[in-house]
């Protein structure tokens, strides 16, 4: 062992182990290690490199890699396969923002899609040498070497393959629906992409719309709606047959609405008549645009729907078939015809002569003051509530109807929800509730994008005759390995119909990125053209993690998906993350100016404090506030509090030439501190390994970190002067024994968490060996003393509560006392021999009704007391003048009246506990020293090294 320098920089001290890890190849050889033992499979989330990473993803990183660490420790062989996200809208948002363009149309006309999707692929791996940095600096350890990448042809194939067995299955189709559409992007999102953008406190027109009446213009229907936008296009009203109407005279106008919305009438009314909505359907009303008229067919009319409701509006929805889900399949029902109003940028098309080219947000207002000028506005007013929009460029979503190719996932909803189930989830209400929910409400997947850089779905479909094949590899198309398969190339490729003469072309739309991610556990490997042994061994995934956000992202894709194929899920365990937020709460942001940069981090407290964090500070599941302040609680309250037990431990070791390997002391001839200290150690190896078997991060760090507490507070505290002593006797020798081996064992119970410090105290405990390729601590039974654990517990209560009576009668702790007089039943005398210590009084009795302590001081307590505080003072100089903790001192002291009898009378005490091998009265040159008041006199006291 080499001594240990207690004005440890943790970031220093991870840089060389970083550096010491690289020239030994440490990470290689834990995975040779452990080379043909039974697997613990793990799935790594793709990032996607054409963005620097931030301190959330430090987050997901340090469970990921936890569990890589611990199950290595306990012998199974860990891959970490590093995977990388290529495809998708995120890829394409930045390269738009390179240059300056914005669209599918300055992406077509300025710089076309060869070009573009070759700069998206050069994007992807802007920032991957900063990723391994990040991943290296945090000790996440994945092998970048043989990582997948989604842009590789086999990786493409393989997602080929399995919308091919998808299509085999019947669960492929395409079909005109209402879908959740970004006009920027100008493509639609699929029901899970939309769960991972909403905006809070989005403000919004909310208006009520007078819709007179054909045969009775003087009496309008009342409707409500919060898109004025759609109004143009609106070609029914529709009402529950079910519900109350009535019709009210107010101002000598007659509304139509339903009676339990008459509140949101302005002013007196009067009811003239009640009706059931049945008496309503098939009311002709006047349209209030003629936009939307049909040239055939019948239209703006009053039908009845399912979807009807009380809780809001009017009682009357307001229908414009293509800008809703019910108000598509109700028009669709009713054989009313429709046409688009808007086009697919958001724009409305030249025939809507009023507001012709003008974006659906700018024209609400016009839309508003328009109705206003011809009487048909009721009310406006402004309601703020949670919107959806684009995950990725921010822009709010409209709800547009338009052909996509959807994955029938609906067809499989049981099984899903099955799947489901049997996964365990962490925390476990994830699983019924946001997870549960959203399958129970599932809906068919929109895997189409109209957009360029992504998989090309592999549909082609006859120009002639109509017929579409999916293909599943490019050997079916005739192609080389080494052919591009995206975007523009393989729309070049045509195939032969077999149905006909006819040519089959490709369908222009690339696949929706989280399918790519979802097909990552067999499209790493190339399966199934390649590799179907290693997906057989690593399917399913015994362990993944990541942020709350993914459960309807990337977990979701990952249960559709192997569902779909192979009837079950992908993954057993999942382990589901809050977010990352600034101290008061706030999402981190640039606007906010709250972002907290991971290399600064890094560089001021080490990863090793952040992991430790994330692990001890909220119960998964729930929110992280991150700062500074936060992280230097971590780095006070339980780094440097570990780091000092060890150096307190090393440095007296190395002084007295301890040696680990000497016969150990029988654990029965071992002082009761000893005793008790490795039954707990035995217990913590036991909580901890349990609970990390059970997936429970914080429940298996929070008890190392009180164990910490208790070695340092306790324990050593408790057992100084025996470290002290000159004499190396059996006792001496048990407290080294009982010391290196709790140190030892928290420094591999560690490793999985705090990996740099744990490698740090590993080495110089245990010969220079890294605790990364040790096993896992295995409980030692023997130690395990659980009667003697209560004891202590019950003595250390005593100590609490005969300090508190202590400060109640302001008797500092160093005055010694006659006795205390305790309730309860006698404790062994070893343990009371600590009480007595610890609360500085000579007799514990026990079996009082209530704590009481013998306040009469007499001369020689208050000897004694003055000698304690000599002790403090000598030792706080010692302090001062930088000496180690180990150093032996000479003291000098001048002090008259009782402070000079408390020296002659105490001095073997003083010397012992102050490590003074000289104690003599005068002052004398070369000692460093202070004259300070105690008791109301003054002393001083002078030092040097012996």
């Amino acid at each position: 062992m080499k001594k240990v320098d207690q004005r440890v920089k943790f970031p220093e001290l991870e840089q060389e182990l970083m550096a010491k890890w690289k020239e030994e190849s440490t990470f290689q050889r834990s995975l040779d290690l452990r080379e043909g033992q039974p697997r613990f499979v793990f799935y790594e989330g793709p990032p996607t490199a054409n963005g620097m990473p931030g301190t959330h993803h430090i987050l997901a990183r340090s469970f990921k890699d936890l569990f890589g660490r611990y199950k290595t420790m306990k012998g199974f062989f860990v891959e970490r396969k590093a995977g990388w996200d290529t495809h998708g809208l995120p890829v394409e948002l930045e390269v738009e923002k390179s240059l300056k363009i914005s669209g599918k149309f300055d992406i077509e006309s300025e710089i076309g899609v060869e070009r573009f999707n070759k700069l998206c692929r050069e994007s992807v791996y802007k920032y991957v040498d900063q990723w391994v940095a990040f991943s290296q600096r945090m000790a996440f350890w994945l092998d970048y070497e043989n990582a997948y990448w989604t842009l590789t042809s086999d990786y493409i194939q393989s997602v080929w393959w399995a919308l091919s067995e998808m299509w085999k299955q019947g669960l492929v189709y395409k079909g005109f629906r209402v879908a959740p559409y970004c006009p920027r992007c100008a493509t639609p999102l699929s029901s899970h992409e939309l769960a991972q953008g909403y905006r809070d406190n989005v403000p919004d027109p909310s208006v009520f719309i007078r819709f007179r009446l054909k045969k009775d213009p003087t009496t309008s229907i009342l409707a409500w709606t919060t898109t004025p936008w759609t109004l143009p296009g609106n070609v029914a009203l529709a009402v529950d047959e079910d519900i109350d109407y009535v019709k009210v005279n107010q101002n000598d106008e007659l509304l139509i609405l339903a009676e339990a919305r008459t509140s949101v009438l302005d002013g007196p009314f009067e009811v003239v008549e009640r009706m059931k909505g049945k008496a309503l359907v098939g009311l002709d009303y006047e349209p209030v645009y003629p936009y939307s008229i049909p040239k055939e067919g019948r239209a703006h009319y009053v039908v009845d729907a399912d979807f009807v409701s009380t809780e809001e509006g009017t009682g009357v929805v307001h229908t414009s078939a293509l800008y809703g889900v019910d108000d598509l399949r109700l028009c669709q029902e009713k054989g009313i015809p429709f046409q688009h109003t808007v086009d697919l940028n958001g724009r409305f098309f030249p025939y809507v002569e009023k507001f012709a080219g003008m974006s659906t947000k700018d024209a609400n207002p016009l839309i508003q003051h328009d109705l206003k000028e011809r009487g048909l506005l009721y009310k406006a007013e402004t309601i703020l509530h949670t919107y959806p929009e684009c995950w990725r460029c921010k822009t709010p979503l409209i709800y547009y109807a338009l052909d996509s190719w959807y994955v029938r996932t609906t067809a499989r909803k049981d099984e899903l929800i099955a799947n489901n189930a049997a996964t365990n989830w962490v925390p476990a209400h994830v699983k019924t509730g946001r997870m549960g929910d959203w399958l129970a409400n599932n809906v068919d997947w929109a895997i189409s994008r109209s957009r360029y850089w992504g998989t090309p779905l592999p549909f082609w479909v006859c120009d002639k005759c109509g017929d579409q094949r999916c293909v599943s590899s490019a050997d079916e198309l005739g192609l080389k390995d080494d052919f591009d398969l995206h975007r523009p190339y393989i729309d070049e490729v045509t195939l032969p119909c077999q149905k006909c003469d006819g040519v089959m072309k490709r369908v222009p739309e690339v696949l929706d990125g989280w399918f790519d991610s979802g097909a990552m556990p067999f499209a790493q490997r190339g399966y199934p053209r390649q590799g179907k042994d290693l997906f057989e061994q690593t399917f399913p995934a015994d362990f993944i993690s990541e942020a709350m956000d993914q459960t309807r992202g990337w977990f979701y894709s990952l249960l559709a998906v192997s569902t779909l194929l192979f009837k079950q899920n992908s993954y057993r365990n999942v382990i589901c993350l809050g977010l990352v937020l600034d101290p008061r709460g706030q999402k981190a942001s640039k606007s906010r100016g709250n972002v907290l940069d991971p290399n600064f981090l890094f560089d001021n407290f080490g990863s090793d404090a952040l992991r430790w964090y994330f692990y001890t500070s909220s119960p998964v599941g729930e929110n992280y506030r991150t700062g500074t302040d936060t992280l230097k609680d971590t780095v006070q309250q339980f780094l440097l509090p570990l780091w000092n037990c060890y150096a307190f431990h090393v440095n007296y070791a190395v002084v007295d030439h301890f040696n680990p390997d000497q016969p150990a002391v029988p654990l029965n001839e071992r002082p009761v501190l000893d005793r008790w200290l490795l039954s707990r150690l035995a217990g913590l190896v036991k909580t901890v390994d349990s609970e990390l078997a059970d997936y429970d991060v914080t429940g298996a760090s929070r008890p190392i970190q009180a164990f910490v507490d208790d070695l340092s507070k306790w324990y050593i505290r408790r057992s100084r002067a025996r470290f002290w002593k000159s004499q190396s006797d059996a006792d001496k020798l048990a407290a080294y024994q009982t010391l290196h081996t709790t140190l030892t064992t928290v420094s591999r119970l560690l490793a999985p968490f705090t990996p740099f410090v744990a490698d740090a105290m590993h080495r110089n405990l245990a010969g220079g060996h890294s605790v990364h390729l040790a096993d896992f601590p295995s409980v030692d039974g023997s130690a395990f003393d659980p009667g003697l654990e209560e004891q202590m517990t019950a003595a250390r209560r005593i100590v609490e509560t005969g300090l508190a009576a202590r400060d109640a009668a302001r008797i500092k702790v160093r005055q010694p006392l006659k006795s205390i007089a305790v309730p309860g039943e006698p404790l062994p005398e070893e343990i009371t021999a600590i009480i007595r210590d610890e609360l500085n009084v000579k007799a514990v009795v026990y079996g009082a009704p209530e704590v009481k302590l013998d306040t009469d001081i007499t001369e020689e307590l208050k000897l004694e007391g003055l000698a304690r505080e000599l002790v403090r003072m000598i030792n706080d100089l010692r302090r001062q003048l930088g000496f180690n903790v180990e150093d032996r001192v000479l003291a000098r002291y001048e002090a008259n009246g009782m402070l000079a009898t408390a020296f002659e009378r105490h001095a073997d005490y003083i010397k012992r506990e102050t490590l003074a091998l000289e104690l003599k009265p005068g002052r004398e040159d070369g000692f460093g020293g202070e004259e300070r008041p105690v008791e109301g006199e003054q002393v001083w006291i002078g030092l040097k090294k012996s």
